[in-house]
């Protein structure tokens, strides 16, 4: 464990900022394999904290009007669409993946999760666009008389002849939402005391507090905090500190459908989710891996974490954080021998004059 107050290594959050028994640290293990973007995340989110309308926006990006973190979206679902490669199978195609045949003898899981069979998107310049989503929609069958139903494996998918080609895309979707970070940046530089550590291990900015300096919002190696126009004040993710105090699931939990999202005792979200990895990689999605989980990383693991079927950098996550304020000893140590070297070197020049 590191020692007090570090500003790297593993440690636990809340008994560093001097809580004396303090409860399980708390966490979000977002499992985007099955995420849909439904977005109810997002609105929950929004009618439990008051959070201010964003207005209508049409970002002509994808069906993602929300665009990203900001002070008035504390959860944002990305939705990231990715065109197929060759129908032979090739991946060579920057920002491609493979597609797999949809059959009688795909099961409904695997249909499910199919789409952790690819490759890195990548982020160089000339990737292809993603293709018309209407074009790609006139490649599917229409539906069955009958129609199937997703459930025990084995099932073919709703709405597609068994020798229906597979549509040209595939969506990968994220629920993004503030990291928790075990080294918070954003909290050392905070010269209100307006951001604390609470007792559950999450970081809480306190608006009452805030006076705006702005300070935190490059210090946060994921963009996570924004300030709000009218007020310039900071806002992000709570973990609805005011629900978990009470014992109550956050909101953007408990809204989701599919459980994409899910809270609970970090060390017990860490275990679940790399049996979830494993379970996914059996199943031939070797394209799955965790994202944050790690004390060893280079904030000290996220307080909320998430299963990724590609590359950090296609979800828009940077691949290898690190805490802003990790080197600041080392910074402040080489400043001031720079300052007494200078110093020195004045003091030298002044007595050499009177010589």
């Amino acid at each position: 464990m590191a020692g007090p107050n570090s500003l790297y290594g593993p440690l636990d959050p809340a008994p560093d900022a001097g809580y004396v028994d303090a409860p399980p640290r708390m966490g979000f293990f977002t499992d985007t394999s099955v995420c849909i973007g439904c977005k109810a995340c997002e609105v929950a989110c929004k009618e439990w904290n008051l959070i201010p309308d964003d207005g209508f926006n049409l970002l002509g990006q994808s069906y993602d009007n929300t665009g990203g973190l900001t002070a008035n979206s504390w959860r944002h679902v990305a939705f990231i669409e990715q065109p197929v490669a060759d129908r032979g199978g090739s991946t060579d195609t920057p920002g491609a993946f493979a597609g797999l045949p949809v059959g009688p003898s795909v099961s409904a899981h695997t249909a499910v999760v199919a789409a952790g069979s690819g490759q890195d998107m990548g982020t160089d310049p000339g990737i292809p666009p993603a293709v018309d989503a209407l074009a790609a929609a006139a490649t599917i069958a229409p539906p069955r008389a009958e129609p199937q139903f997703l459930g025990m494996p084995g099932t073919d998918l709703p709405g597609r002849t068994p020798d229906a080609p597979r549509s040209d895309f595939r969506w990968l979707m994220m629920s993004n939402v503030c990291k928790h970070c075990t080294h918070a940046a954003c909290l050392d530089v905070c010269p209100t005391g307006a951001l604390f550590r609470t007792e559950f291990g999450t970081v809480v900015v306190q608006e009452d507090i805030c006076n705006g300096c702005g300070y935190c919002i490059p210090a946060c190696p994921y963009g996570v905090i924004d300030q709000r126009q009218d007020d310039g004040r900071a806002w992000k993710c709570t973990m609805c500190y005011d629900r978990i105090g009470d014992g109550m699931t956050p909101a953007c939990a408990k809204a989701c459908p599919t459980e994409s999202i899910q809270y609970g005792e970090l060390d017990e979200l860490r275990a679940r989710a790399q049996h979830r990895v494993e379970k996914l990689h059996e199943q031939g999605v070797d394209s799955a891996r965790l994202y944050g989980e790690s004390p060893d990383d280079g904030v000290g693991g996220d307080g909320a974490f998430f299963l990724l079927l590609d590359e950090p950098e296609v979800y828009g996550l940077p691949p290898d954080p690190i805490v802003t304020t990790r080197d600041l000893p080392d910074m402040y140590k080489r400043a001031g021998i720079a300052a007494l070297a200078m110093a020195a070197t004045v003091l030298a020049s002044f007595l050499g004059r009177r010589g």
